[in-house]
């Protein structure tokens, strides 16, 4: 799946792949993603991992872009490893851009999830 699309669970799961935090499959199964760790909704678990990460929040009108979208960018000084992502809200762009710089554009997503 593109990681510009990721939402929800999808992107707890994949944020929390990046963490080192391991998701049973039943705990897939049985809807208890991550046993709480919810990163693209919850700042006290996706703040810290912006601010350690060092993703900033791209400047439009209020942070949004011309769809209402929020901009995240990691490594805006490297202008050529830039990592940009957008998201409805700035949690879902972070964390989609935090995805992007530890597993790629395209990720593969348990069967349970995608």
């Amino acid at each position: 799946m593109k990681t510009a699309e990721l939402t929800g669970a999808a992107l707890d799961w994949a944020v929390a792949k990046c963490e080192g935090i391991t998701w049973e499959q039943g705990d897939i199964d049985a809807g208890e993603y991550g046993l709480g760790f919810a990163p693209s909704t919850d700042w006290a678990a996706g703040g810290p991992i912006i601010e350690r990460e060092g993703i900033e929040f791209w400047t439009y009108s209020a942070n949004q872009d011309e769809h209402g979208n929020f901009t995240a960018i990691k490594d805006a000084k490297h202008p050529s490893s830039a990592q940009h992502y957008s998201g409805q809200t700035p949690l879902i762009a972070a964390m989609r851009c935090y995805v992007a710089s530890k597993l790629g554009a395209d990720i593969d997503l348990p069967e349970a999830i995608a």
